[in-house]
Parts: C-alpha cells; sequence; structure tokens
C-alpha cells in the first residue's frame, strides 16, 4: 500500500474530500492530549502496532490542511505522521516514547463551532499493558483490531512472574547540575555514583528488576523520569538527591514523600528548587491541572500514597540505625518528580552539601556502603510486605 502525503490540492480535485484542519498536541511524557478538527463528522477506526509502538487512525480519504510545525514531538509522543493509505482511505500515525495506553477516543461536534473534533488522549503504560490491549484487539472485530501483518505471540507461550521493580533515579543531570558543595562537589554527580552502587548492590541480590532514569550525565525532564517508572511498571521509584540549605549546622539525610501541603517551610523550598529543574534547560514549565474525576483513578492515587508512607517510614527507620538524619527526617511537599498516580515514590535526601561534615560523608565509600545497605533493607521489608498482600 502507498502512503503519501496529501495536501489541500487533493480538494480541487475531489471537493467532497473529509478535511482536517487542525491539529493540536498538549501534554508530557507522563499524558498528552491530541486534537483533530474536520469540517464534518469522521467515520474513524483506530488500533494499536508495537515494535515500534504506535496508534493508528483510519479515516476516510481526507484532505490534510495542518501546520507543520503543530507535529513536532512533544511529551510522550515522538512522531506524527499522516497521509494517503489507498483508494478512499487516509491514516494517521502517531507514534509514542514507549508503551501507552489510549484512555479517551471520542468524536465531539464543536460547540459553538461547525465542524467535529476527535479527541485521544494517551497516557504513559506498562509493557504489560501495552500487551494487554494487543490482546483485548485481537478479540473484537470492530474499531480495534490487530492486523494480520503484525501478529501476537504464541497462546501456549508463558509468561515469566514479574519480579519486583525498582526505579532508580539519579537526580539532576547534564546542564542541570544541582547543587554545588563547599570543596566543588557536584550534586549530579553524587547522585548518579550513588544510584549507581545502590543498582548494583540491589541485582547482587538476584530478586529485583532495576531501572535507572539516568546512566551518565545526561539531562532529563522531570516528567521524563515519571514516564520511565511507569512504563516500566516500577513497584517502587527512588530519587536520590543532596542539596544545600540556608540555615547553618543542618545536616543528615532526609525522606520526602509528595503532598499538596508541604510539612514545614524548608521542605516547600527544597520542591520549590527541585520543580524548576526543567527551566535551567530552559523548558517552560507548565503546571496543567490534571485532576481527572473518575473514583478508580482516586482510589489508586491514594493506594499509592498509602504505600509511598509505608515504605518511607520502613526507610527512615533502617537509615536512623546506620547514618545520621536530619531532625524530623520524614517530610512531604509538593515535588513534580514523585506524582506518579500508581508508582510508590519517595526523594532520599543523602544530606546537604552546604555542610562540610556531610560532604565529606557523601564522598565517603563506607558511608554510602551503610546508607547503601540500609536502603536495600528498607525495599527488602516493603517487597516482601507487598508480595504478601499480593499487591
Amino acid at each position: 500500500m502507498s502512503f503519501s502525503c496529501v495536501s489541500a490540492s487533493a480538494e480541487e480535485k475531489a471537493g467532497d474530500l473529509l478535511r482536517a484542519t487542525q491539529f493540536t498536541m498538549a501534554g508530557d511524557a507522563t499524558r498528552v492530549r491530541l486534537l483533530v478538527h474536520f469540517d464534518r463528522e469522521p467515520l474513524v477506526r483506530w488500533f494499536l502496532l508495537r515494535s515500534p509502538h504506535r496508534l493508528v487512525i483510519d479515516l476516510p480519504e481526507a484532505a490534510f490542511v495542518i501546520e507543520p510545525d503543530s507535529l513536532k514531538p512533544r511529551g510522550l509522543v515522538r512522531e506524527v505522521r499522516y497521509g494517503h493509505l489507498d483508494a478512499g482511505r487516509s491514516r494517521m500515525i502517531v507514534g509514542g516514547k514507549g508503551p501507552f495506553k489510549v484512555e479517551a477516543f471520542d468524536v465531539l461536534k464543536n460547540e459553538t463551532s461547525e465542524g467535529y473534533r476527535l479527541v485521544v488522549d494517551l497516557v504513559a503504560a506498562s509493557e504489560q499493558e501495552f500487551e494487554q490491549a494487543l490482546l483485548l484487539q485481537a478479540d473484537k472485530t470492530g474499531s480495534t483490531e490487530v492486523p494480520k501483518s503484525d501478529p501476537l505471540g504464541k497462546p501456549e507461550e508463558t509468561v515469566a512472574p514479574k519480579r519486583f521493580t525498582i526505579a532508580l533515579d539519579a537526580g539532576h543531570g547534564g546542564i542541570d547540575g544541582g547543587a554545588a558543595g563547599l570543596t566543588g562537589t557536584v550534586e549530579k554527580d553524587i547522585t548518579l555514583a550513588f544510584a549507581m552502587e545502590l543498582k548494583q548492590k540491589l541485582e547482587q541480590e538476584g530478586r529485583y528488576s532495576i531501572v535507572m532514569t539516568r546512566e551518565k550525565d545526561e539531562f532529563l525532564r522531570l516528567d521524563e523520569r515519571v514516564r520511565i517508572a511507569r512504563q516500566a511498571a516500577a513497584d517502587l521509584f527512588i530519587s536520590i538527591h543532596a542539596d544545600t540549605i540556608r540555615a547553618q549546622g543542618v545536616n543528615g539525610a532526609t525522606v520526602y514523600t509528595v503532598s499538596d501541603r508541604a510539612s514545614d517551610e524548608d521542605a516547600r523550598a527544597l520542591a520549590e528548587r527541585e520543580n524548576l529543574a526543567d527551566q535551567v534547560a530552559g523548558i517552560a514549565v507548565s503546571d496543567e491541572n490534571r485532576d481527572v474525576a473518575d473514583i478508580l483513578t482516586d482510589l489508586v492515587r491514594r493506594e499509592t500514597h498509602s504505600f509511598s508512607l509505608r515504605f518511607a517510614r520502613t526507610l527512615v527507620g533502617e537509615l536512623s540505625t546506620q547514618i545520621e538524619m536530619i531532625k524530623n527526617p520524614h517530610r512531604s511537599a509538593g515535588f513534580r518528580v514523585l506524582r506518579a498516580p500508581d508508582v510508590p515514590s519517595v526523594l532520599v535526601e543523602l544530606g546537604y552539601l552546604s555542610d562540610a561534615g556531610d560532604e565529606m560523608r557523601l564522598k565517603d565509600p563506607e558511608w554510602r556502603k551503610k546508607a547503601i545497605g540500609s536502603i536495600c533493607g528498607a525495599i527488602g521489608a516493603f517487597a516482601g510486605d507487598r508480595a504478601g498482600a499480593g499487591g
């Protein structure tokens, strides 16, 4: 089948063609909404393809009058293509950055103007969720189906039990160096070195699958870090940091969970600094309101938050026996990097580079060994509880 771009000139040849007059895309690496405007109601069917992960939207033959700039990659979407497929048909293909799920797919009549709009909501998901969607497609004969050219795995294949998966996030990176110590220690280097050592220790235990948000000195948006954890179907997300603080004499480790209301002024200030990490790279930060009025989604968020609190308390207990902790070591604030709705998440502040003692300890292999042992102990207890609860 041919697949070629169609411009407005196609309408000159056939004045009755469906017209796609506008395309917009909004969102980030965890959630994206696509809007396509049409001059009349389109008959639409869609399906998913793997390798790479794509959403395919089939339309009647259409004339596309769309600004090229509106198709630029954004967040979860790595590419958008459209064109003529064959006699009487056109197609749009949306390529994702890894697996996703189609949360909504609707054709709606415009309320204040002529025409219709196609609204598609894509949300970062795990590979397992994407495969489940493909299996569901295979059982349907309607608007979602798997083409014969993209066969599913053999039914007799067995799937190995999923290991407890941990996403380790080394804070900052690339152009975003983070905090700097009194003797020149850079936060992005400390967090990466610590995260890699923690990964190695966890892998030695042979019980876990480990996913790193970064394994080198590179910049990652905060929402990209969340996307990586969600697409890996992580059971736990740990973000590693080592900040500075203006107050004199403050040292020790802290464990943070997410909260709309900060537990204290220092936690609020830290969250504000960390949330502005994207701006270091010149990326505009848009705090879009994505509240979903769905009781199931709300229940998932509440359960996830409960698990985050449980792990944070366990982690504080383990760390307190081996390393120095700040006063009131479990704190909370509105950290963007901890906002995955379905992955229990904590941010571990290993210490403060503004304190000479903390800076020295962060570079000490023996101190790191004790801290890593404590974190592994907390993870083991948490993973065991989740396994025992069947979750």
